[in-house]
């Protein structure tokens, strides 16, 4: 097997077909043909099965995928290690929205200016989905809240604190002071899909004090989250730091967690995969923090779900 068959391998599994991965590739439809087809001759035995138009992987390639991850993931290590530590080559970022909007953009345009030789690519998700996307090698890096049970598997990945967020619980404009869950006069709470550690420290906290929203409206964005509170649709919660970005926040009565509320942003990785790239963006991350006086508490140090909350 060659890296450059098990990348095409790849990019068809990635792009649900030959005729995107062609593109994805810069490739003709029918290269990307003939390439998977020698692969599975030198297997010898298909990698795909046809589902009327889907491409859906066999039994074989559903074995063969998480090691070409792996195998295209040293690849770009041993290239990144003949650099002289120089950041170079391809380095996938995944992260929070909040993380996105509130935190990166005028740090990637820097970091851009500083590196040109690194290809940054920016997806966004949930913490749960951005932790199975770095285990499956489908992302370098990953800014993510800590989750409820701790940082993640110390044996697969590692990570270091970098920004301190406050969390806040948003209610509609007129709402009175909100001390614990019966203290909110509406039962939806709009958030994240599941998989949203923010969602999940809030429904910790309602089944701490013996309830639970009656109705979870999910929606994709703080954008329409905040719009949906202020129409008096629901509660959220959401970062302080995003809510001084979105148009509308004025509309809506933010409450304060307090202590409790202050959860960290970490930067993982899997572990033994740290690149030039990877290391010029962490420095690149701390420093910001520092800048902004929002860096996180140092590795190790423990931070509390919500257990209580105090009016804005």
């Amino acid at each position: 097997m060659d890296l450059a068959a098990l990348a095409i391998f790849r990019a068809v599994v990635r792009e649900n077909g030959v005729t995107r991965a062609a593109t994805k590739l810069n490739r003709v439809q029918s290269n990307v043909t003939t390439r998977i087809k020698q692969l599975e001759d030198q297997l010898g035995t298909p990698l795909f099965t046809r589902d009327g138009r889907r491409l859906v992987l066999t039994p074989a390639g559903e074995t063969l995928l998480p090691y070409a991850e792996r195998l295209l993931a040293l690849a770009d290590e041993a290239r990144h290690a003949l650099k002289a530590g120089r950041p170079t080559g391809r380095l996938r970022l995944g992260t929070m929205e909040s993380a996105a909007a509130s935190r990166l953009p005028a740090l990637l345009a820097h970091y851009h200016q500083a590196w040109p030789e690194v290809t940054l690519e920016l997806e966004t998700g949930t913490t749960g989905t951005l932790i199975e996307r770095l285990r499956a090698y489908e992302v370098d890096a990953a800014l993510i809240a800590r989750p409820l049970d701790g940082p993640p598997d110390p044996e697969v990945f590692e990570h270091v604190p970098v920004y301190r967020e406050e969390l806040v619980m948003l209610t509609p404009r007129g709402h009175g002071p909100v001390r614990q869950p019966t203290d909110i006069a509406l039962s939806t709470l709009v958030a994240f899909e599941r998989g949203c550690t923010y969602r999940g420290y809030v429904e910790r906290w309602y089944l701490e004090h013996g309830i639970r929203p009656s109705r979870v409206l999910e929606l994709g964005s703080y954008h329409a989250i905040v719009a949906c509170v202020a129409a008096g649709a629901g509660v959220a919660v959401a970062p302080r730091s995003v809510l001084e970005l979105q148009r509308g926040a004025d509309e809506v009565t933010i409450h304060s967690l307090g202590k409790s509320g202050q959860i960290d942003t970490l930067l993982a990785w899997r572990r033994g995969h740290f690149s030039p790239a990877l290391g010029a963006l962490k420095e690149a991350l701390l420093a910001h923090a520092q800048r902004a006086g929002s860096a996180a508490l140092p590795s190790g140090a423990a931070t509390a779900a919500p257990e209580g909350l105090k009016t804005a």
